[in-house]
């Protein structure tokens, strides 16, 4: 039996809300959308058809391609097995095709036989699923090729060149596509790099750590500098945190500074004490948080 969700009058927003909910229940096998990185596809078409009787295609044919102002993306997974495209139609149609190899394995040009919903597949199997305009399947199986494939930093992906063959439900019935995608060559990802300067100072007047260093990298960014100073004195633990924002530019290091407030009534001192640094940024491409981390032992003047 085809589960039949959202029809009629529901809209793609609180179509999406009631599938996700459907996953989560188990009622239906629909992947997560998996955010789309750094550009869409500078040329692409994705086009499939059914036979009468297939629920997702509804017996009809479908066509889309960037030069009609569709708009076609597609992403990777964390290890490049597996895929997800996503399609805007201009004429307000909204589609997702997933395919992923066997668990383990990266997805690579050749024919995956046995496919099975995706994601709950069989780690042994390959997965597929192809759903949208508030349609999807229970149960699936089906086949896809995968002619060209070329992957990039971060989820990217620059080529995606396939073709799949799906049956919800165990229909005779069949739902027959092919995608082609082409982006531009991926941006670089985003290099950070942190360091903390081995001198420092303790304030007298008010007991605050004065820490300072510098942060690089490769592409414009907004790096949040962050971390944690600890002091034993005289048997005391003294402690205390700092925080500071850096606007980073490629070329030469840019310096950073920040105080450190103890956390107590017992002021840093001079002497040495451990510093924890942490840099944080977001890639601009791929809208990833990338970070690098220093712990190092800087020396404290009287400041």
């Amino acid at each position: 039996m085809q589960l039949r969700l959202l029809r009629g009058s529901l809209s793609r927003t609180a179509s999406v809300v009631a599938l996700a909910a459907a996953l989560a229940t188990g009622s239906t096998g629909l992947l997560p959308v998996v955010q789309a990185h750094a550009a869409p596809a500078a040329a692409g078409t994705f086009g499939f058809s059914g036979d009468e009787g297939d629920y997702i295609s509804q017996g009809q044919s479908y066509a889309y391609d960037t030069a009609s102002d569709d708009h076609l993306d597609v992403s990777a997974n964390a290890d490049n097995s597996g895929v997800s495209l996503s399609v805007d139609g201009a004429n307000g149609d909204w589609w997702y095709l997933n395919l992923a190899a066997p668990s383990g394995t990266t997805l690579a040009p050749g024919t995956y036989t046995g496919a099975t919903r995706d994601p709950f597949q069989e780690p042994s199997d390959p997965g597929l699923s192809l759903y949208g305009n508030g349609r999807g399947c229970n149960t699936l199986t089906g086949t896809f090729t995968i002619e060209d494939v070329e992957f990039g930093p971060l989820g990217y992906v620059k080529t995606l060149d396939a073709t799949f063959e799906q049956h919800c439900e165990g229909d005779i019935a069949a739902a027959r596509g092919e995608v082609h995608i082409d982006k531009p060559a991926p941006p670089a990802a985003l290099d950070l790099g942190l360091a903390v300067s081995l001198d420092g100072t303790a304030s007298t007047l008010n007991g605050k750590a004065t820490l300072g260093g510098t942060v690089s990298c490769n592409k414009p960014v907004r790096v949040d500098v962050s971390g944690d100073v600890t002091q034993v004195k005289k048997r005391q633990l003294i402690r205390g945190s700092y925080a500071t924002v850096v606007n980073c530019v490629p070329g030469a290091p840019v310096a950073w500074s920040a105080k450190a407030v103890p956390t107590g009534d017992v002021p840093f001192q001079r002497g040495d004490v451990e510093v924890e640094a942490r840099a944080t940024a977001t890639d601009p491409d791929y809208e990833q948080s990338v970070s690098a981390a220093e712990t190092v032992a800087v020396h404290l003047a009287r400041g």
